[in-house]
């Protein structure tokens, strides 16, 4: 019996000596891979830098069209993907009576999310850059398509966990089917809406391969409606240029330390959203 004891000692003490381990491992190379790419790149992001475009004359590099661009597909892809991945997830959830094709939605749109973000690109310069040409309308619609399915998807899950109770008693007082899910279902999971849409912009930010296909790489400041029927870098395709085409790598350390703090805000901001919600149905 003593035995059996002693090696239950030692086995969890082996177990938890390898997950603290992983642990420290773990967080040592996140906080190693944000420490490396703000050490290298806050010194080199200047005013200058974030205030005007690039000139060759005056042999100036500025990163405010990129800034730009990134703003407005952001703008376009939010507009036309909230409505579309809510709408479907809403329809699935509450709608639609055969399961068998709810189920086969589900199952593409899990394969959709597992999709390589080039293999988007090459349907989106087929699609939709041969229709409107090389620019950000075409890289915004492909950025819908990949990011459609992970907003239905997070907006089923979300409308899953609104209580069946809640949707009885509405119809017993006599609500009609949309009046239920417009004051009743949305209104109980939309932090899980809002959250799903927040990681939907980090995840448009992050993106550039899709865009060196459709977007293009033009440097030039024009305004949202102009913008989005011309081409332009976003600031992952920029950096992206600036690293592998002129090898300015300070400007592109400075370009992943704005997109790193931005990813940053954007994560924070979905937990704060969630527990902003928690805290009022607390209440």
């Amino acid at each position: 019996m003593e035995q059996i004891k002693k090696k239950r000692k030692r086995y969890r003490l082996g177990m938890g000596i390898l997950m603290g381990a992983s642990l420290f491992l773990t967080a040592g190379l996140v906080l190693f891979f944000i420490g490396y790419i703000l050490g290298n790149g806050l010194p080199n992001i200047t005013w200058e830098l974030l205030t005007t475009g690039p000139s060759y004359l005056q042999e100036r590099i500025g990163i405010l069209p990129d800034i730009l661009n990134t703003v407005y597909i952001v703008m376009a892809t939010l507009i036309l993907v909230i409505p579309l991945g809510v709408g479907a997830a809403v329809y699935l959830t509450e709608y639609a009576t055969n399961k068998k094709i709810v189920s086969v939605i589900e199952f593409a749109a899990e394969i959709l999310t597992g999709i390589p973000s080039i293999i988007y690109g090459l349907v989106g310069m087929l699609l939709f850059s041969n229709h409107f040409g090389t620019c950000l309308m075409a890289g915004a619609l492909t950025l819908v398509i990949m990011n459609l399915p992970t907003v239905m998807r997070t907006t089923q899950e979300s409308l899953k966990t609104v209580p069946r109770s809640y949707r009885e008693g509405a119809f017993g007082l006599g609500a009609g089917k949309w009046r239920v899910v417009r004051t009743v279902v949305l209104p109980g999971c939309i932090d899980g809406v809002i959250t799903g849409c927040i990681l939907s912009v980090g995840r448009i930010l992050g993106e550039s391969a899709a865009l060196l296909f459709t977007a293009g790489f033009a440097h030039a400041i024009n305004d949202i409606l102009y913008g989005l029927s011309a081409p332009g870098a976003t600031l992952t395709v920029a950096l992206y240029v600036y690293a592998k085409e002129q090898g300015e790598f300070g400007i592109a350390f400075a370009i992943a330390a704005i997109l790193l703090i931005l990813t940053l805000i954007i994560c924070l901001a979905a937990e704060l959203v969630q527990n902003s919600f928690r805290k009022r149905r607390c209440i």
